[in-house]
């Protein structure tokens, strides 16, 4: 999208004094927010000790949060726009202020990276807020004596003081009210599509992975029960809420190293194309919606696996996907966790069989996604350990012959559940079921040598639902179950 920028004149001074606003104006993030998310990650066991400090007061909560840890500023989402209107206007002869609610060690730290402000005001002894940065703004510039750069509802005090008001990428009702103040100069938007963004944030099309809800229900030959696929498709719904739910924890949780990565770098979040609070507020609300549908309207078994899968992805989110082969492990397992979820939805059985199976193809598919990752940065020459991730760039041939022989397992065990005698109470002919054997041999070894050749996508399961060759053996597989079962 095209960066627009509005103005209700060209005329300026070239001595003048432009104040900015640090959250939401020259960054398109909050960096409260990513401070306390950040400190949640490195300390997760301390999580009751922050909210202690909040209570104490919001000076005190940004004052031992940045005590324990300040975010790294090179990568900030920086609105580049802003960031060239600043330059023109130093060009020009204008002093630049950097004015924050942060505390102020972070602002000077974004200062010191930038080398773009003449001087910088953040919070220390009073929340830099409002009414509080009006009146600094005001003692020490003069009323009028300043033009001002902000986005939110908390910087209409200050442009009520302001010479000259602009505002970027303005929240709902702001741009009104501030109009109602005074003439609007400048008005800069740069933010993508908010529907679009928000349906990419919430990762829509990973709920895909839910269809492995009805494998129970393929297996069982009971597909045309219309009850247990109404509650198959509660379940969907449930399941996808509760992993978008997670999906923008876990974004959150992972803004540094996500904006250190080619393309993570440009989801929503680490770009800083969604608000933040929005996001704040849509974790609880899909996770409740998620709950009540699987408390409501389905069995307890599925909830209890519900909390079990959510219980595991924090886990995971906070620890286990820096631990070296544990992440793949449980990345494998939360695939799986969606087929006994499946089976206990519809009160059915998930044979031994096909949680080894699943566990398996999974976890050839757990170690694509490390090792896709691993041949990006090598590529890219980096020899130090991937940011977020226990492994270094020479791992991935290791990775590779793992990952493979477990996708060869995983078709020993389905040929080992052909053979199986009590196979042969569902399957009939049970020789085109043996088709599939080949077939998923011929998949897996594509996938795994489309990823030697540096061609494979960062998430297998997306490759699969946007690659011709995947649907149509999906297909097949289908239709060789479904032959062998007549």
């Amino acid at each position: 999208m095209d960066n627009q920028v509005t103005s209700a004149s060209h005329s300026g001074s070239i001595h003048k004094t432009v104040v900015v606003d640090l959250d939401g104006t020259l960054v398109n993030t909050d960096m409260l927010v990513e401070n306390f998310f950040l400190f949640l990650r490195m300390h997760p066991l301390r999580i009751l000790e922050v909210i202690a400090w909040l209570f104490k007061g919001k000076v005190y909560f940004k004052r031992r949060l940045a005590d324990t840890i300040l975010s790294e500023v090179s990568c900030l989402p920086y609105n580049q726009t802003i960031l060239n209107w600043l330059e023109q206007q130093r060009s020009a002869g204008a002093k630049l202020i950097l004015a924050t609610a942060s505390d102020l060690r972070i602002a000077n730290k974004v200062s010191g990276y930038l080398g773009l402000f003449d001087e910088v005001i953040g919070t220390e002894e009073t929340n830099l807020s409002s009414n509080n940065k009006r009146d600094v703004l005001v003692q020490r510039y003069g009323e009028r004596g300043y033009e001002y750069v902000g986005n939110s509802t908390a910087d209409l005090a200050v442009w009520k003081t302001a010479s000259v008001i602009h505002v970027v990428n303005p929240e709902r009702g702001v741009l009104a009210a501030v109009r109602k103040i005074g003439k609007v100069e400048m008005v800069f938007e740069n933010r993508p599509p908010y529907f679009r963004t928000l349906v990419k944030a919430m990762r829509l099309h990973q709920w895909a992975k839910n269809l492995l809800l009805f494998v129970p229900l393929l297996a069982s030959h009971r597909i045309m029960e219309v009850p247990l696929l109404w509650n198959g498709l509660l379940a969907f719904i449930a399941f996808g809420a509760c992993a978008s739910s997670v999906y923008l924890l876990n974004d959150l949780l992972d803004l540094p190293d996500d904006r250190k990565h080619p393309t993570k770098c440009k989801r929503p979040l680490a770009a800083g194309n969604l608000p933040i609070f929005h996001v704040l507020f849509l974790i609880p609300v899909l996770l409740a919606g998620a709950f009540v549908v699987a408390l409501w309207l389905l069995p307890i078994q599925f909830a209890a696996v519900l909390v079990a899968y959510y219980i595991l992805t924090i886990v995971y989110s906070l620890w286990l996907k820096r631990v070296v082969m544990l992440d793949v492990v449980t990345l494998a397992m939360l695939y799986t966790i969606r087929v006994v979820a499946g089976a206990a939805v519809m009160s059915l059985v998930a044979t031994s069989w096909m949680l080894i199976f699943c566990m398996f193809i999974f976890l050839s598919l757990a170690f694509v996604k490390r090792y896709t990752e691993l041949h990006t940065a090598r590529e890219k020459g980096v020899n130090d350990q991937v940011a977020g991730r226990g492994y270094y760039p020479e791992d991935f041939e290791l990775l590779a012959s793992l990952g493979g022989a477990s996708g060869y397992i995983s078709v020993l065990v389905l040929a080992f559940y052909i053979n199986e005698a009590t196979s042969s109470i569902l399957y009939h002919s049970p020789k085109w079921v043996w088709a599939t054997c080949p077939l998923l041999l011929f998949w897996i070894s594509r996938v795994w040598l489309l990823a030697h050749r540096g061609e494979m996508h960062e998430d297998p399961i997306v490759f699969a639902l946007r690659d011709k060759v995947s649907r149509w053996v999906g297909i097949f597989f289908v239709i060789f179950f479904a032959l062998g079962s007549f």
